[in-house]
């Protein structure tokens, strides 16, 4: 598929009944290994872990790097990729160009908590340079309303990432990603503030199944740095095995 009609299918993926799960990758083994799975319909990736596989933390990596390192998931599967281009990289419109121009198709950019008129005017220019590019980009805008919300109730967050995401739909944005534990009362609230297919949400521990946020109405679930934290676990636990004398298992898959 093109450029261009990978952006298509990530949209129809956004609007579809069923909610896209993409399972967070970091590099392009680990692309390979998730797109070979029957379930996969689109790969999106994890900025914590593309940091943290080169040594940078959180929010710290130089956006060339980054870049180079979208470009190299790109290049590993003919599914649509969606990036994780956290703040934007002080440009997001640009940081967003280039990242059509790598072939990423969709970008998940947070809001931080900055002014609301910087926010919107982020999404913008990302929407602006997706019309420039001719292309049905995904922004699916992150407002850290909880995650940022400090010591204020819950249901103030809520009333935020609400206003906030609304905002962001009216200035072009495709979904609303609210990261944070929700429970259904507050997916419930979410759902009904920014609509139907509209909220896209994050598998943290303690977060509801998949098939439930389907059932209220979630466009789209991601599981963000801890698909590889449960990878780095594994690598660990079989290093210990095989200092303590273990062996690798016989039924080891060849998938590198």
């Amino acid at each position: 598929m093109t450029t261009s009609e990978k952006a298509s299918s990530l949209k129809a993926l956004h609007e579809a009944p069923e909610i896209l799960r993409v399972v967070n990758v970091w590099d392009a083994i680990s692309t390979r290994a998730v797109a070979d799975l029957p379930g996969t319909r689109a790969i999106a990736t994890a900025g914590h872990s593309i940091a943290a596989s080169h040594g940078f933390a959180d929010g710290t990596m130089p956006f060339d790097l980054a870049l180079s390192a979208l470009a190299r998931i790109v290049q590993a599967t003919d599914l649509p990729v969606t990036a994780d281009l956290d703040a934007g990289f002080g440009d997001p419109g640009e940081s967003v160009r280039q990242a059509i121009g790598v072939g990423v198709v969709g970008a998940n950019v947070e809001d931080r908590l900055v002014p609301l008129a910087e926010a919107v005017a982020n999404v913008e220019a990302i929407v602006r340079v997706a019309e420039q590019e001719g292309i049905a980009f995904q922004l699916n805008a992150r407002t850290d309303a909880i995650v940022r919300g400090g010591d204020r109730p819950l249901s103030d967050s809520l009333d935020d990432a609400i206003e906030r995401g609304k905002a962001f739909l009216d200035a072009g944005a495709s979904l609303v990603f609210v990261p944070g534990v929700l429970d259904q009362e507050s997916t419930e609230r979410l759902v009904a503030g920014l609509g139907e297919r509209k909220l896209s949400v994050i598998g943290l521990p303690g977060a509801l199944p998949a098939g439930e946020y389907e059932s209220l109405g979630v466009a789209r679930i991601s599981y963000g740095p801890l698909t590889q934290r449960v990878a780095l676990r594994a690598l660990q636990d079989i290093a210990a095995d095989l200092y303590a004398n273990g062996v690798i298992p016989t039924d080891t898959p060849a998938l590198n």
